[in-house]
């Protein structure tokens, strides 16, 4: 990870770290992964908060890193971290919200339930968790439940983490291991419906890309979608699916297009739908739409080799191979495999005719599928620099090859050698068998030479007809009305008095257990409005606001006399503090000093 990746931090935000697992069995860690998971997933549905994606809090999964460090690569400022050890029919959760600013821990718990519990504990831990970042940093609504149990059968649900779990591997092997774990959810629980949009994500992708049989992936990645919406219409997963086959399997970009928008409604974190959107305009040449999505899920998530994948693959497509370089390095940097990124890398070798850096790239792992066709191309590209090909060995090799491979080979070497008619041949059938690998061919700079073709053309009029693409989104009104206060100006004041007597006449302060609930429901009021009320009436979070009234105490206790024989920590005890981090990192924010050199100051 680099210093380049650095984001300034945003008051409301968190990652969620991979929780450990704790369990006797290695085999449980895609429990482990599933908790997580879900947490981030509940605390996306929190307006206001951002949340860093599944993808980049990842990155960090068995890594000793500084929660400080962590939270400047990914631009947060609070991080929660935990473990999960379960025992036949119980989970113990372990969790704790740290400060990425300085490392504190401001909030921990330990959570011990029956297994049969695990949705209700998730939801509980999700709502503690985003009032803590609410208390610390300012208003925003949460909902009374997050998490709603999706099935009531734990074995299925275990079946379908161990599912997710091998999807997210992304090869042949673990695609079809994650389908078949999906499919045994299905059978203990068949009215659950996430295992359908995992059985249909699967198909659909690892048939696009050669990882799975064409026909017989799309087919049954439709049939598995559909039964998963007879179980629940809106779902984000549900909506991702439909777009991922619309796209690949439909080249219906429109039907993407909308698909992709309202999995993001339901899940703004969800940072593949976005990316969705940015193929989607790669795909029909409108760059400045793709370039816009692609750099946001980068803010959402920042380790995410994919998305940098994607933006360096706009800047290839713009023929930016500096940049698209640049991009690409980042993504290996993540995932130094990344496999699409290094045949990229090469590509602009090739097309920014920097022989010598493309040899250099060529020689050192993590090495290139075909640099035989790299260097190929290259010298076919680059005819004028005097290189020579054996034309004759490579129609041969060409004709042996079965194609089975990220890059298009065949179809670029069979442009340089002349083959024009040969490689609209196969031009056309990799893009009428909706090829993932051709889905760019109309920006893509080695088939310019077949633009002029009307073969050429024609394909791009049936690929792209005006009713498949994408329609505009209704712009936005120049001036929006002005927000209506959720309160009237009356029951401001009303309840303003009611702080002011709980908390100057009574002291309601002095309670360390004090929290935004508890004294919402002193002044009979919801913590959402008094969250609010704070906020915009009194411009503090709920902290501040009551480590204020703490604070004021604990300087009056601190100047009498007769507290002399009291240490300052039990004056701060005393007035309603309940940690030492919290009462020096509080008074030295306000005073710009520490409590003893405070008060010397005062006694001077």
């Amino acid at each position: 990870m680099n210093s380049s990746t650095l984001k300034a931090p945003q008051d409301k935000s968190i990652a969620v770290l991979p929780f450990v697992n704790m369990s006797r069995e290695p085999d449980n860690e895609y429990f482990s992964d599933g908790i997580t998971e879900e947490i981030i997933n509940a605390l996306t549905k929190v307006s206001g908060l951002k949340v860093i994606a599944r993808t980049s809090s990842f990155a960090f999964k068995g890594k000793n890193i500084d929660v400080r460090k962590i939270g400047q690569e990914l631009g947060v400022t609070t991080i929660l971290e935990g473990s999960v050890r379960q025992a036949r029919n119980r989970v113990r959760i372990t969790a704790q919200l740290v400060s990425a600013g300085d490392g504190t821990h401001f909030w921990s718990k330990n959570f011990d339930r029956e297994l049969e519990d695990i949705f209700a504990l998730q939801d509980e831990i999700s709502l503690l968790i985003a009032d803590q970042i609410r208390e610390n940093f300012g208003h925003f609504d949460i909902q009374d439940q997050l998490i709603e149990a999706p099935t009531q059968n734990i074995e299925a649900y275990n079946l379908y983490l161990k599912g997710r779990y091998h999807h997210l591997r992304w090869n042949a092997k673990d695609l079809r291991q994650a389908i078949a774990f999906y499919k045994q959810s299905i059978e203990l629980d068949p009215d659950f419906a996430m295992p359908y949009f995992g059985v249909s994500l699967s198909c659909s992708s690892g048939a696009s890309w050669g990882l799975l049989p064409y026909e017989e992936g799309i087919a049954e990645a439709e049939h598995f979608l559909q039964k998963g919406l007879e179980l629940e219409e809106h779902s984000f997963i549900g909506f991702y699916s439909k777009a991922t086959i619309s796209f690949f399997a439909k080249r219906n970009f429109r039907e993407s297009h909308q698909y992709l928008h309202k999995a993001i409604v339901l899940n703004p974190s969800f940072t593949d739908a976005e990316e969705g959107l940015a193929e989607i305009y790669t795909a029909i040449g409108a760059f400045d739409k793709a370039l816009k999505y692609a750099q946001n899920t980068i803010t959402l998530n920042p380790l995410s080799p994919n998305h940098y994948f994607t933006l360096g693959n706009i800047h290839y497509l713009l023929g930016d191979y500096e940049k698209a370089i640049e991009s690409m390095q980042k993504a290996l940097r993540i995932d130094p495999e990344f496999a699409l990124a290094i045949e990229t890398i090469a590509l602009c070798y090739i097309q920014l005719k920097a022989y010598e850096q493309l040899e250099d790239f060529l020689s050192r792992p993590p090495l290139v599928q075909h640099p035989d066709y790299c260097r190929a191309l290259y010298q076919l590209v680059h005819a004028d620099e005097g290189f020579q090909v054996d034309i004759e060995s490579l129609k041969i090799h060409l004709q042996s090859d079965p194609g089975a491979s990220l890059i298009t080979w065949r179809l670029y070497l069979n442009i340089y050698l002349g083959n024009h008619e040969l490689a609209l041949d196969i031009l056309e059938e990799g893009v009428h068998n909706h090829t993932g690998q051709y889905i760019n061919f109309t920006n893509d700079p080695f088939q310019k030479p077949l633009r002029q073709y009307q073969r050429f053309q024609k394909l791009l009029k049936t690929t792209f007809p005006p009713s498949k693409l994408p329609i505009e989104e209704a712009k936005k009104a120049a001036a929006s009305p002005a927000q209506k206060s959720i309160m009237s100006p009356a029951e401001v004041a009303q309840y303003l008095r009611g702080l002011t007597n709980l908390l100057e006449d009574e002291e309601a302060y002095l309670d360390p257990n004090m929290s935004l609930k508890v004294l919402a429901a002193q002044v009979n009021i919801h913590p959402n409005k008094l969250s609010w009320l704070l906020n915009e009436h009194i411009g503090k979070n709920f902290n501040e606001f009551i480590n204020s009234y703490r604070l004021a105490a604990f300087k009056q206790k601190a100047l009498d006399a007769s507290n002399s024989h009291l240490t300052l920590l039990a004056l701060a005890y005393e007035s309603g503090f309940n940690s030492k981090t919290v009462f020096n990192a509080f008074f030295k924010k306000i005073e710009k000093t520490t409590p003893r050199a405070w008060l010397k100051a005062q006694q001077a």
